[in-house]
C-alpha cells in the first residue's frame, strides 16, 4: 500500500484519519497483506488450515471450460436443487474438507473478529452450512482462503478453491466464466463519501472528484460506463498494481484511502459501503438507494454441476429460517430494510 501516494499531489491532501470501528485503518494495514496472494487462513472452531499451492480440489488436472455464447437474458437461473452427491462431491469428501474462497477485510460479511482472530461474518455462516451439509457434522470440515475481488475467479478456474462465497455478483460476463447458485442475497451499487462531502450519490456531483474501487468489481465496470467526470484510472502513474491509489485489490483498501484524503469517494455495493459506514461514523452512503440491482451467489468452476445443484440445495434449506438468523445477527444493524432472501431461479429446460 502506497501511503504517501506516490507524489506530492496526495500527501498534500491527506486529512487525519477518523477513529473507526476498532481502527479500521490499523485492522485494513494488516489485512492488505494477504491483498495480493492467495493465503490459508489461521485455523478457527470448525475449520482447518489449507496447504498453499493446492491441486484441482475435484482431482485431476484443471481445465478451464470453454465459455458459453448463448444469449444472456436471466444470469441468476441456476440448476435444481439436488442433494445427490456426484463426482465433484465425491472427490471433495475423498479429501475430507471443503475449500472455500473467502474475504477477510470485509466488515459484517466475512472479516477478522479482533477479539478472536476468528474468521466470521455472513458470508462465513453460509459457506459453514454447505460444508455441514456435505460433510454432517465432522470438525474442520472446511478450509478457508482469504482472496483478493479480482482473483475470485481464477481462484476457481486454477483449483485453488472448491467454491467462492465472498459477496461475488450474478452477471452475464461472469456466468461464462464460473458457475453460479441461485442468489442468496440482493444488493446494488452506491456511493461511500466523508458526510460533510458535496458528493450527493453517483451523479454529476462526482465531476473531478477522485473514486476508489475494486479491481475486477462491478464497481469498477459501472465507472468504465459512466465516471460523470470523476477520475477512477491509476493509468500512467508508474505504480505496481498493489500500490494503485484507486483501483485497488480489496474493497478496504478503499476505505483506508478515503480516510486519508486520497481519494474523495468508494464506488462499491451497497452492502459493503453499509459496513464501511459501520466501521467508521464520519463517512455515509450517499444518494436515497443503490442505482443498481445486483444479486449474489455462490461461484464454482464451470462444469461442476454436481456441485451447484447441492449448494442450491442448501440454500432452498438455509432461507426457511438460517438465513434470517445470519442476517438479524450481521446484517440487520446496518441494512435494516431487507425483508428476506431473494427467491430462487431455475432453468428450465
Amino acid at each position: 500500500m502506497n501511503d504517501s501516494g506516490g507524489d506530492g499531489t496526495a500527501a498534500a491532501t491527506r486529512r487525519p484519519t477518523p477513529r473507526g470501528w476498532g481502527g479500521v485503518a490499523a485492522m485494513a494495514a494488516v489485512c492488505a497483506l494477504a491483498a495480493g496472494t492467495l493465503i490459508p487462513l489461521s485455523r478457527d472452531a470448525g475449520s482447518a488450515i489449507a496447504a498453499p499451492d493446492a491441486p484441482d480440489p475435484a482431482g485431476g488436472v484443471t481445465r478451464v471450460a470453454p465459455a458459453t455464447t448463448e444469449p444472456c437474458e436471466s444470469p441468476e437461473a441456476s440448476l435444481p436443487p439436488s442433494a445427490d452427491d456426484g463426482p465433484t462431491i465425491d472427490a471433495i469428501k475423498k479429501r475430507g474438507h471443503l475449500i472455500v474462497g473467502v474475504d477477510q477485510n470485509s466488515y459484517r460479511w466475512g472479516y477478522r473478529d479482533p477479539a478472536t482472530g476468528a474468521i466470521a461474518g455472513f458470508d462465513i455462516d453460509l459457506a459453514r452450512a454447505i460444508a455441514v451439509n456435505i460433510f454432517g457434522s465432522k470438525k474442520n470440515a472446511v478450509v478457508f482462503r482469504a482472496i483478493p475481488t479480482n482473483q475470485r475467479i481464477p481462484a476457481l478456474n486454477n483449483g485453488t478453491v472448491d467454491i467462492v462465497v465472498r459477496t461475488m455478483t450474478i452477471n452475464c460476463a461472469r456466468i461464462r466464466q464460473v458457475a453460479f447458485s441461485t442468489a442468496y442475497f440482493q444488493a446494488g451499487q452506491q456511493i461511500l463519501a466523508s458526510k460533510s462531502s458535496p458528493i450527493s450519490g453517483y451523479n454529476a456531483t462526482l465531476k473531478g472528484k477522485r473514486v476508489c474501487s475494486a479491481e475486477g468489481s462491478t464497481a469498477y465496470e459501472a465507472l468504465e460506463k459512466n465516471a460523470f467526470g470523476s477520475v477512477f484510472k491509476d493509468a500512467g502513474d508508474g505504480r505496481p498494481d498493489d500500490e494503485d491509489i484507486l483501483t485497488v485489490p480489496n474493497q478496504l483498501d478503499c476505505l483506508v484511502r478515503l480516510q486519508q484524503g486520497l481519494v474523495d469517494a468508494v464506488l462499491t455495493d451497497n452492502a459493503l459501503a453499509a459496513g464501511q459506514a459501520a466501521q467508521d461514523p464520519a463517512v455515509e452512503l450517499k444518494g436515497d438507494k443503490p442505482f443498481t440491482t445486483e444479486y449474489y451467489g455462490v461461484a464454482t468452476k464451470l462444469g461442476k454441476d454436481d456441485l451447484v445443484r447441492r449448494i442450491n440445495h442448501v440454500l432452498e434449506e438455509y432461507r426457511k429460517g438460517e438465513w434470517t438468523l445470519a442476517y438479524q445477527k450481521w446484517l440487520k444493524a446496518d441494512l435494516p430494510e431487507i425483508s428476506g432472501p431473494p427467491a430462487p431461479k431455475y432453468r428450465t429446460g
